[in-house]
């Protein structure tokens, strides 16, 4: 691929589920380094870290420019164990919720040449955990 991104992305809620938000941290050669953050509203922590990647998705493909998208490899790095085991179909989807996430998700990797799923430790999400309390502290 011609383009590599790394997408940190992390979703909370206080309440399970309850107030909630996102926060996304976007690194790539086309980019340097962006982060965004977003109150969601009402939701569960599996709801949230499913639209943490589906924001990142939709905001990649402007950012980088639809022309450069399929020559672009993406790496997702989560912090959920459970969210990364499910988008890698290693674990079924049970909640009607999150399938309909699973389904936007898989319909925005087409627009890029390659999109892959990894976990990590909490302590190497820090930014995106950040960027989710500091918007939940604003909003609630």
């Amino acid at each position: 691929m011609k383009h590599r991104f790394i997408v940190h992305t992390d979703g909370g809620s206080r309440g399970n589920p309850g107030p909630a938000s996102i926060g996304v941290v976007v690194e790539g050669d086309l980019t340097g380094k962006k982060e965004f953050g977003e109150y969601i509203g009402e939701a569960t922590n599996n709801e949230a870290e499913y639209r943490a990647v589906i924001f990142a998705l939709k905001k990649l493909k402007p950012l980088i420019g639809s022309d450069k998208c399929k020559e672009s490899s993406v790496e997702f790095a989560l912090d959920s164990e459970l969210v990364v085991k499910q988008l890698n179909k290693e674990y079924k989807l049970k909640d009607k919720n999150i399938q309909n996430f699973f389904i936007e998700i898989w319909n925005l990797t087409f627009d890029f040449g390659d999109v892959s799923f990894r976990h990590i430790p909490r302590e190497e999400n820090k930014e995106a955990d950040q960027i989710v309390n500091q918007v939940l502290d604003r909003e609630t």
